[in-house]
């Protein structure tokens, strides 16, 4: 049985999602603030977060930031009533399994906390924003959560949580080839990085698998499984 932590200062919109959650055979926790949300956290480690986006005193992109500071591996989602809420651009910048909008999808909510995984961030670099929007949303539907950079200098400014894994073009705005990969693996060291690109040049650094453009979408995330599967424990 999977445990979910929702937070919401609308109680009743709360209970009524974990109501429907408990439905479908697992158990919820609830709260109504950020504050409650991290006492409970510290309490135990929940499979998802859901947390509302435009909350007082402590927002959803600042609930999503100091539950990660306690559980890393944390899959998060956030539902929001504005599509353009300026706290999401933050929010995604820490690796969002999904965004939902208000009302909520039950369907589709239910397949997502279903799926999501622990642990299961990773970094996927890449300056086509089609490309990048297609490879974040073939990780979502294996419960994976992607943060994304388009250029060598939007490498450094990616989220506080490491990733298990990175995907990574060699050919990115800012710099040479591959210096996206070298900053990627400085900032956060041993990352496995799985080469995606066009370009025929050699990776700068030792790399977890290379993928040639077009790209056998069924055979990446395959080898996402694999470095999943044989990641170090989580302490």
């Amino acid at each position: 049985m999977r445990h979910y932590l929702v937070v919401d200062d609308n109680r009743d919109f709360a209970e009524n999602l974990a109501e429907i959650v408990r439905d479908a055979g697992d158990e919820v926790s609830v709260a109504e603030g950020g504050a409650e949300a991290l006492v409970l956290a510290r309490s135990r480690r929940f499979d998802a977060l859901l947390t509302d986006m435009r909350m007082p005193f402590m927002g959803g992109a600042e609930v999503v930031h100091h539950l990660r500071r306690v559980d890393p591996g944390l899959p998060a989602m956030v539902v929001t009533a504005h599509a353009a809420d300026d706290d999401l651009a933050a929010a995604r910048r820490e690796g969002l399994l999904a965004v939902l909008p208000k009302p909520v999808p039950v369907g589709r909510l239910l397949e997502l906390l279903a799926g999501a995984r622990r642990d299961g961030l990773v970094a996927v670099v890449e300056d086509d924003p089609h490309q990048s929007d297609n490879l974040t949303e073939a990780l979502r539907t294996r419960g994976f959560a992607a943060v994304t950079a388009a250029s060598v200098t939007e490498t450094e400014r990616l989220g506080p949580v490491r990733p298990f894994a990175a995907l990574c073009d060699l050919r990115l705005p800012g710099g040479p080839d591959g210096e996206a990969m070298r900053r990627l693996v400085a900032r956060f060291p041993g990352l496995p990085v799985i080469v995606v690109s066009g370009v025929p040049a050699d990776p700068p650094l030792a790399c977890a698998g290379r993928f040639e453009k077009p790209f056998d979408t069924a055979a990446l995330l395959a080898a996402l499984e694999r470095l999943h599967a044989a990641r170090p424990p989580a302490p």
